[in-house]
């Protein structure tokens, strides 16, 4: 396993993962070598910053390449822009165990055929999910506090995936979500934003574990959190698939800043909370969605979802806006004083509009949440989420079956990070002010109960089901920045996002943290589709309709330093 640690000499990395070569026969240049090589430059490789599951997948079956190859050349996509290069710090560590996994599943593919359409797929995931230790990485939520930790069982939906054939390809840095996809090969992590960007006012996509992750479209930008490495990694092509988790813009968001296509399900469709896919394209999100889907019986929220999980890939129709009435809630949600948007973001969602008026939809416009004034100013969502991580984090604590640095609760997390200030405190990213409030909650008693009741009723009752209802509307679109994602965090409905566009050259450039900036120049923004529980089939064909009548990822793509080289014809040369 390779940490990707914020100090790159630290005592605590431990194994890298190997070199890989390929065997070859002869010690030095030969006929043969030479025929091998300009074999290798006629075959029309998938590009890997673009190339999705299909893609990918046709080659496999053609025997193009092998799952080994992809991860091989995953891994030095990483090696180049992870902590060289651009030094994007969006990987937190690679799956030691995930060549390995590769070669048994080349192996199962040649001699029995392909599971599907996720048979030898690698995929990154968010450090908040919960992957065994046996295979050789961590689960920490992007924190020391957990480094070394042994978890009781894979979180359901990497199991989901495993089933499926995909492939680990390691751990990305995340900010907190421990829960739980055909088999996916599972080949790293991601760099978090620690705790879920849950510890205090410390810039989004920062980790103690991994350090500050950034965007690969402009130097140093905000790539937004929590599942800040996932986006930069789908961006970019680290991997083919990478997954993230939501409770209140942790997908969304990171999906918007990075170009990329991202789905918070209905709290419920996948095991909690809120774990989903971001990925480059709406048919890569339908395929792993449709594959993490399920209910698990170690969490009660999934028994709601329906029967029989759709296929999600059904509802990938190019028609799909036509005769649809699309609401636009612009009361709040669009008011740049209460959403802190520069305005550019609203000229471009205005061309948007006009975009989805030619692919044959109505937009009902204004189609305003009853709620929205109470949405903004409420203070319940808080109430609820400081509850709950306390009560969540302890039982997560103890269920682990060691934690050598002995923190089994919440308590003794504040307490730990205070006493570790060089990996946990370095100098602006001290504040633990959110850790310390949950802290001080007395668990889910009459005042959490009225604050959830009020959730409920004014994210779903008043708020998106009323408007839906209202306006007779099949979905409500905005853009993802600003408010958007809080109606649908507090009701727990789900939202599909798609890229928009980029901010203007002439933006004003902000700070977005002491090490980051927001907005700047050429930083991506996305299109939000939301709409009430379990409507995720109806959703993800609207964002297929206008992701391809506009195409908006390959208008742009990120800045040179952050494009690894390597593609699959340089693994198969070596």
């Amino acid at each position: 396993m390779r940490h990707f640690y914020a100090d790159k000499n630290d005592i605590l990395r431990s194994k890298i993962h190997p070199p890989v070569f390929k065997m070859r026969f002869a010690t030095s240049f030969s006929v043969s070598d030479k025929r091998e090589e300009d074999s290798v430059n006629k075959v029309d490789f998938p590009d890997l910053y673009e190339a999705g599951i299909l893609e990918i997948q046709n080659g496999l079956e053609d025997g193009l390449f092998t799952s080994v190859d992809l991860v091989k050349a995953y891994f030095a996509r990483i090696d180049e822009v992870n902590l060289q290069g651009a030094a994007l710090r969006a990987v937190l560590e690679t799956n030691p165990s995930a060549l390995g996994e590769a070669a048994i599943l080349d192996l199962e593919r040649k001699t029995s055929g392909s599971r599907g359409s996720l048979h030898g797929i690698p995929v990154l995931v968010k450090d908040n999910i919960a992957t065994v230790a046996s295979e050789g990485m961590n689960t920490t939520a992007g924190s020391f506090a957990l480094l070394g930790s042994i978890v009781p069982r894979d979180a359901f939906v990497i199991s989901q995936l495993r089933k499926a054939g995909a492939i680990i390809l390691g751990m990305l840095p995340y900010a907190l979500v421990m829960w739980q996809l055909e088999y996916l090969q599972i080949t790293g992590k991601t760099n978090p934003s620690e705790w879920a960007h849950f510890r205090g006012n410390v810039a989004s996509g920062w980790s103690g574990r991994g350090g500050q992750t950034t965007n690969p479209y402009f130097p140093n930008a905000d790539p937004c959190g929590s599942s800040s490495g996932s986006g930069v990694a789908a961006a970019i092509g680290l991997s083919t698939v990478t997954l993230g988790t939501e409770t209140d813009g942790s997908i969304t968001c990171p999906t918007s800043n990075n170009n990329a296509v991202g789905i918070k399900p209905t709290v419920g469709l996948t095991s909690r909370s809120g774990v989903g896919p971001i990925v480059r394209s709406v048919t890569d999100a339908a395929i792993v969605l449709g594959a993490m889907a399920g209910r698990d019986p170690t969490d009660n929220f999934t028994l709601a979802q329906p029967p029989i999980v759709p296929d999600y890939t059904k509802a990938l129709d190019k028609n799909s806006l036509k005769g649809k009435r699309i609401g636009v809630p612009r009361r709040v949600f669009l008011n740049d004083s209460l959403s802190g948007n520069d305005p550019s973001v609203n000229v471009i969602f205005e061309e948007a509009l006009g975009v989805m008026r030619s692919l044959g939809a109505t937009i009902v416009d204004p189609a305003d949440l009853p709620s929205a004034e109470e949405i903004a100013v409420s203070n319940n969502e808080t109430i609820v989420l400081d509850v709950d991580f306390k009560v969540q984090l302890n039982q997560y604590f103890a269920d682990l079956l060691e934690n050598p640095t002995g923190v089994r609760t919440l308590a003794e997390l504040i307490a730990f990070d205070n006493s570790h200030p060089a990996e946990e405190e370095p100098k602006n990213f001290t504040d633990q002010s959110t850790l310390i409030e949950s802290e001080a909650t007395t668990g889910r008693n009459g005042t959490y109960e009225i604050a959830l009741a009020a959730d409920h009723e004014l994210g779903r009752t008043r708020g998106i089901d009323a408007a839906l209802k209202q306006f007779n509307l099949d979905a409500l679109v905005l853009p993802a920045p600003g408010l958007t994602t809080v109606p649908a965090a507090i009701a727990g409905y789900p939202i599909v996002t798609v890229p928009l566009g980029f901010y203007p050259n002439n933006v004003t450039i902000g700070s977005a943290g002491p090490l980051t900036v927001y907005p700047a120049p050429g930083v991506p923004l996305g299109l939000s589709f939301l709409g009430t529980a379990f409507d995720e089939f109806n959703l993800i064909g609207l964002a297929f309709a206008y992701e391809q009548a506009t195409h908006t990822r390959l208008a742009r793509k990120a800045f040179p330093a952050a494009i690894p080289s390597t593609q699959l014809g340089d693994i198969l040369k070596k």
